[in-house]
């Protein structure tokens, strides 16, 4: 035996895989409060607003709010650390749970969507988690490490809509359980940062290297696909996942089944994250996010094929399964295209405009959804369509970067 490290984890690793630590039980922890709410979202704003149309604006409004908290939560981790960033989140997501609930309380469709609003900075926040987890990583961990991160999930796919089946009808006021629960998930989950050991970025000198402009780093190709990928991945996860509670209910099931089916769709959105991480480093990123998209694609078509709570569970894998791998794949070649005094301008940047598709994906499947047809079933059958030009623009993107010079 020998007590010389590993060579695929350098010595500095060791910090690394501490933070992966921390961060893998804050994604499980904290994370479960994102399906909780997407589970119950849509359904709450249905049940508040007279306006079926506008039932996912809530949804909307927190992925919104994500988008435009992107850039600021990424220049307060830059200037002051990522815990500060992160706790800044998980306040957020605690008055954000607190707000929701006066809104149920008070049967206030405004109220409700400020709460969403505060949500959403706490959804910023956690997208971040991956790119911490790459922060003090060797180039040889990188990946994993993110992937890692990733893994996390795992636990809120089950934590999170358990709870909602514990809480949602808990009380005399429907969900209202659920959005109490959400403040204690981010008051215990918030005592995980204390751990957390990244070093605040050093305040970089006068001459130092200020990197290059947000412009010429969107014009740099493998930034730019990875973002596009990336925009793609999570806003047709999104289109679909938002809506589809609804389909389910819409079509004749209960409530549990909506909420096992989001389960079922959240497990696999993070199990594979276990290896997804090995197979970027075996196989190269750019062939793990073709494959996410083609599975990307195979959700929609399983989707249109039926309306049974089978047809549901599948599509739904799918998408997590897609999802997985083209964001993961995505945010590694991301991470790996620019240099360290652009972290904090690039990851911003990317979360605005990745969260900005989402927006748009989440007001879009609540009109796909409720006003195209006139029946869940149709309006099942919009989204699961709207995805297939989204799926030819990054895929035509990833195409092209494999096929430059530079790039074999």
């Amino acid at each position: 035996m020998t007590d010389l490290p590993r060579t695929d984890h350098p010595p500095r690793d060791r910090r690394a895989r501490r933070n992966v630590g921390i961060l893998v039980a804050a994604q499980a922890i904290l994370g479960a409060q994102m399906p909780m709410i997407f589970v119950l979202g849509g359904l709450a704003g249905q049940s508040l607003t007279s306006n079926p149309c506008f039932a996912t604006l809530p949804i909307s409004l927190i992925v919104l709010f994500s988008m435009l908290s992107a850039t600021p939560m990424s220049a307060i981790m830059q200037r002051f650390g990522r815990r500060t960033g992160f706790l800044l989140g998980t306040g957020s997501g605690a008055i954000g749970g607190a707000i929701g609930a006066w809104g149920l309380l008070e049967q206030d469709f405004t109220l409700f969507l400020i709460g969403s609003a505060f949500t959403g900075v706490y959804m910023s926040a956690q997208g971040f988690y991956r790119f911490a987890a790459a922060d003090t990583a060797s180039d040889a961990f990188r990946a994993k490490a993110i992937s890692y991160v990733m893994a996390g999930g795992l636990a809120s796919a089950v934590i999170g809509p358990q709870l909602v089946k514990l809480t949602s009808q808990a009380m005399v006021v429907p969900f209202l359980g659920t959005y109490l629960a959400v403040i204690a998930v981010n008051v215990v989950g918030s005592l995980l940062f204390v751990f957390l050991d990244i070093p605040r970025p050093p305040v970089p000198d006068v001459d130092a290297p200020k990197g290059r402009s947000r412009l010429e780093l969107l014009k740099t190709p493998r930034i730019a696909v990875a973002i596009i990928c990336a925009m793609v991945s999570y806003a047709l996860m999104n289109l679909m996942m938002t809506s589809a509670p609804l389909a389910v209910v819409g079509c004749g099931f209960g409530h549990g089944e909506a909420a096992d089916v989001v389960t079922g769709h959240v497990l696999a959105m993070y199990a594979p994250s276990f290896f997804t991480g090995h197979l970027i480093a075996r196989f190269g990123v750019e062939k793990i996010i073709a494959t996410g998209l083609v599975i990307l694609a195979a959700a929609g078509g399983v989707g249109l094929a039926g309306v049974e709570l089978e047809h549901f569970f599948v599509a739904l894998i799918l998408l997590g399964l897609g999802w997985n791998f083209g964001f993961i794949g995505a945010t590694t070649m991301l991470a790996g295209a620019h240099a360290p005094e652009e972290r904090g301008r690039v990851q911003g940047m990317n979360d605005m405009l990745v969260f900005g598709c989402v927006t748009i994906a989440s007001l879009a499947s609540g009109g796909l959804m409720n006003c195209s047809g006139g029946s869940p079933e149709s309006g099942w059958t919009a989204v699961n369509l709207a995805m297939a030009p989204f799926l030819m623009l990054a895929g035509g993107a990833l195409i092209w970067l494999m096929l430059r010079p530079d790039e074999s």
